[in-house]
């Protein structure tokens, strides 16, 4: 039997590098062929210019778009009439370029399909609140069924960026604040878009971004400056887009920000020697929308010749909608400011992966009618949908056990207009979703109960219009529980939505209070594209459910959890602070020469604030309650250090548990985290049953970059701790040799 394994192994690994030597061969026979124009224009992405349906462009810049593309001066195109017969503009698009250019070098079609695209699944911050791998997986799975059966053969997402700066909108788009986490969901998000066959009919194209630093931006503001020390790069910022280049992703896109004084976009270090020397990547770099142009408002290219000319140095492969390669390549190479060779080393990258896509054996095998009709918004992926969403909600509160409400309940009165949104579930990038297409927190709940009184009281943006108050509080006065479902619509969180104050936006505090003063009976669901400040709804109710944006089945995955079909599993991927003036706060933060001591003054401290969050990450409640004990340490085999622990479930309900794992180097070369996530299992548990857990630690997970990008892990005293969160974990120390 090994023999027979290991034989198959050799033939597809030979299979597999067969294959890429038949790629090389086409490619470079291709590439002999090209004029310099026809280079740079594989390397030129436009968007979206007319109605595909509707007549030619006969003036403008559309038509000269048009000319460029039918004389073969495009490589792709992104946001192509995406939201209505997607497959026949693809076509139509693609028969353009095919039929009548020279060389008939098909287009690979980009959008960005973030998560999910008809069926919508939940944001990334909330699916990675549910640590749940696999679940991610299918998620990017028939994010990238859908979009495939609809012509897209390429998607810029996963977003992979670490932030710690919740008042940055697009902390709804990654993983949140842990690299470790952050890494294992960008190999998820990337295996499930492009499965284990690019060629096949059902995979797209995936792109980590945004390479490097976004997330770090000043203030939490989108585009701002990045300042970062190269510790900072190596062991925070950078690993999960190393696991997506271990996972063959075929994409980076570079971002906006500039990083220590250099724009991404021009960036060298980050471009061409970490990712594509160090890392060894052979897909391509493409630009963020204009990014190029932008290095001119940065203050680092004089103008646009000069920005084309910076951006091809660094390794940035494809523009999008900045003109610059277009406009000024071949003048550069002309004038021999640009070898040649980095142009056709670009050239070689995108058609690689076109490629690998299948679309020189058929440019047209995404745009099937037939397929678009059967796979898109069908009704597994709804299901599937549901089951991701019930996964992504975390119970933050549960005093007394007021939740799961009983199905017969009494009285219920339903507050906020968020409860009847049928868009704001959809969050900020939905693809070709139609507006008000999700399931409503009230139509979940009234398939539960007739009992229910719904007041809308106040939108969620509001800041002037108190007039919804009174009857509000009438009909909390006369229910027996309230739900009030609070927090952010669907625009106020994304990309260039960074919030200053990120406590309940509007009127939504002052309405909270108001129906507390009359029932103190409130279960608060938070609808939200990032970690809010909701400290007085901590102190004052009972009961909270952070159910983020959850996609089209938001509204059934919330009652479910609300009635108690579902019991809660999700853990904060964030850490929720208790002001603004705590922010940024995470949890693997450096202990300083001055730690906390609650007795001294001089220390590391705020005078009017505490210094620990309202809630740490990893943080999560169920219906159940689960007891560890017996932390074990096995550090005989030195290479393979074995951590054990007991979990029982020692409630009255089955539930769902995320074990975490997390280390501290206690004296290291350079000062390490007070605490890291280096594992974590997610596991389900019997009323009374108990498990063990065990988890290996070895170099990869012991070690950490130095300042040079030089990887160790050093001889020394470790400390082991494993819990349900970062905060309440049982402690072990061992020795490493």
């Amino acid at each position: 039997m090994v023999k027979v394994i290991l034989l198959n192994l050799i033939l597809v690994v030979a299979a597999f590098s067969n294959n890429e030597a038949i790629i090389d061969a086409k490619i470079e026979k291709l590439l002999a062929k090209m004029t310099i124009e026809e280079k740079i224009g594989q390397m030129t992405q436009y968007n979206g210019f007319w109605e595909v349906t509707g007549p030619v462009p006969n003036d403008g810049s559309a038509n000269l778009k048009y000319e460029d593309l039918k004389n073969g001066l495009v490589g792709s195109m992104l946001n192509i009439n995406y939201k209505t017969n997607a497959v026949e503009n693809i076509r139509k698009v693609q028969e353009i370029v095919v039929n009548n250019s020279r060389l008939g070098i098909p287009l690979i079609f980009g959008l960005d399909v973030i998560h999910g695209y008809k069926t919508i699944m939940p944001i990334p911050i909330a699916e990675a609140s549910s640590w749940d791998l696999e679940a991610i997986k299918k998620s990017a799975r028939i994010a990238a069924v859908e979009a495939s059966a609809s012509g897209i053969n390429w998607t810029f997402a996963p977003m992979v960026d670490i932030s710690h700066d919740p008042r940055w909108g697009r902390v709804m788009e990654g993983a949140g604040e842990d690299p470790f986490l952050g890494a294992k969901i960008a190999a998820a998000r990337v295996k499930g878009f492009q499965g284990d066959d690019l060629s096949a009919i059902n995979t797209i194209a995936a792109t980590a971004k945004h390479f490097a630093g976004y997330g770090f931006a000043e203030a939490g503001r989108d585009y701002n400056t990045v300042d970062v020390g190269r510790i900072t790069l190596y062991n925070t910022i950078l690993p999960p887009f190393k696991a997506a280049v271990e996972s063959n992703v075929r994409a980076l896109m570079n971002s906006f920000n500039v990083l220590n004084g250099i724009p991404a976009t021009g960036n060298k270090f980050l471009l061409r020697d970490i990712l594509k020397g160090v890392w060894g990547f052979n897909g391509f770099v493409v630009s963020d929308w204009s990014s190029i142009r932008e290095m001119i408002n940065h203050g680092y290219a004089a103008g646009l010749k000069q920005a084309a000319e910076l951006a091809i140095e660094a390794g940035c492969d494809m523009d999008m909608e900045s003109y610059a390669y277009k406009s000024y390549l071949k003048e550069l190479v002309i004038e021999g400011k640009v070898d040649i060779s980095m142009i056709d080393d670009a050239v070689r990258r995108i058609l690689r992966v076109k490629y690998e896509l299948g679309l020189f054996d058929d440019p047209y095998k995404y745009c099937n009618s037939d397929r678009s009709k059967k796979m898109v918004g069908n009704s597994e992926h709804i299901a599937a949908a549901l089951e991701i969403a019930k996964k992504s909600i975390v119970l933050l509160k549960n005093e007394n056990n007021i939740l799961p409400l009983k199905k017969a309940q009494k009285k219920i009165a339903v507050i906020g207009a968020l409860a009847e949104d049928k868009d704001s579930p959809l969050g900020n990038w939905r693809a070709a979703a139609e507006a008000n297409t999700a399931v409503s927190v009230l139509e979940g709940i009234k398939n539960y109960t007739d009992n229910v009184v719904y007041i809308r009281g106040i939108d969620a943006d509001s800041s002037m219009d108190n007039s919804g108050f009174p009857e509000a509080i009438d009909a909390a006065k006369k229910a027996d529980i309230v739900v009030m479902v609070l927090g952010e619509n669907g625009n106020q969180s994304g990309e260039a939505r960074s919030r200053a104050n990120i406590s309940l936006p509007g009127l939504q505090q002052e309405l909270l209070e108001a129906v507390y003063n009359v029932n103190k009976k409130i279960v608060l669901v938070l609808m939200n594209g990032r970690p809010l400040i909701i400290t007085w709804a901590d102190e004052h109710l009972p009961a909270i459910l952070e159910t983020w944006h959850l996609g089209s089945q938001s509204g059934n995955a919330i009652a479910g959890a609300l009635f108690g079909d579902y019991n809660p599993g999700g853990k904060l991927p964030m850490t929720f602070p208790r002001s603004i003036g705590q922010i940024p706060i995470y949890y693997n933060h450096y202990n300083t020469g001055r730690p906390y001591v609650k007795s001294e003054t001089f220390c590391s401290r705020y005078i009017d604030e505490v210094n620990n969050p309202l809630y740490p990450f990893g943080y999560g409640l169920s219906y159940t309650r689960f007891e560890y004990s017996n932390l074990n340490i096995d550090d005989s085999d030195q290479k393979n250090i074995k951590v054990t622990v007991e979990v029982k479930n020692v409630g009255k309900i089955k539930g769902e548990e995320v074990v975490q794992l997390y280390i501290r180097d206690k004296a290291a070369r350079v000062v390490r985290p007070v605490k890291e996530l280096k594992g974590f299992k997610k596991i389900v548990l019997d009323p009374g049953q108990s498990k063990r857990v065990e988890f290996i630690l070895t170099d990869r997970e012991l070690g950490y970059y130095l300042s040079n990008g030089e990887y160790i892990a050093e001889p020394g005293e470790f400390e082991v701790m494993v819990g349900t969160n970062s905060r309440d974990v049982l402690h072990r120390k061992f020795i490493l040799k």
